[in-house]
């Protein structure tokens, strides 16, 4: 059966926003600081990356670098920051919340998905530092969460690779299993088709170091990314 494959590249700056969107990405993860994991970009980038791109672009919602177990004061201010990603006119926000027993925090989860609404919301890579990744398979679902973005726990998607089938497996229609963590044009082939993803995640950092200023070759590297993953259709 034919299927669409879809192409997310994470970005930082509205010049890397472009270029993967003129090199045919088809989603933008847009991110404060992606050499600390990603965190939540300010008011101002979202409104000039909005004004520019035609493409979906999903928010970061994620207060400070570091690990995903967060004060009452942090879970306030990613509800703020869901509050701007909608005034700034995001198509979905990012995030992901533990609890101190390393689980998916569902209720909290819960909330965040429920404030966010009508923005789908995409459960980042604090999915792999779960204890038991299927049990937090679970947890998101329940939470009303549209995507997990994971590496299967490994270090690399391609490493988790036989981890990520068993998630898309058990995922079914439920919900959406990105992967995500070390893909390129070299690799991504093989991730679809070990995992029977549909939906694919890169920052290109493995080819092109965050904060490069190479808009051109990043530009060139999504476009390889597109167009390898259009044999998939």
């Amino acid at each position: 059966m034919s299927r669409k494959c879809l192409l997310e590249i994470s970005v930082e700056t509205l010049e890397s926003a472009l270029a993967a969107e003129r090199g045919g990405a088809d989603r933008i993860e847009l991110c404060g600081n992606l050499s600390a994991g990603g965190v939540t970009p300010d008011a101002e980038l979202l409104r000039a990356v909005r004004a520019q791109l035609r493409i979906p672009i999903f928010s970061m919602v994620r207060p400070r670098a570091g690990n995903f177990v967060y004060s009452a004061a942090e879970f306030s201010e990613m509800r703020s920051s869901i509050a701007e990603a909608k005034e700034s006119g995001m198509d979905g926000v990012v995030l992901g919340v533990l609890t101190k027993h390393h689980r998916a925090d569902v209720e909290r989860t819960r909330q965040l998905v429920e404030f966010a609404k009508p923005l789908p919301v995409t459960y980042h890579r604090a999915f792999d530092e779960a204890s038991d990744l299927h049990q937090a398979l679970e947890d998101v679902t329940q939470s009303g969460a549209k995507r997990i973005l994971t590496s299967g726990g490994a270090k690399s998607a391609l490493d988790g690779a036989a981890v990520l089938a068993k998630l898309v497996e058990a995922a079914g229609e439920r919900i959406v299993i990105v992967p995500g963590a070390g893909i390129s044009a070299v690799n991504i082939l093989e991730v679809a088709r070990r995992t029977k993803a549909r939906e694919f995640h890169s920052g290109l950092s493995a080819v092109l170091p965050y904060g490069s200023g190479e808009y051109r070759k990043l530009e060139e590297e999504v476009r390889k990314l597109a167009e390898r993953i259009a044999r998939l259709t």
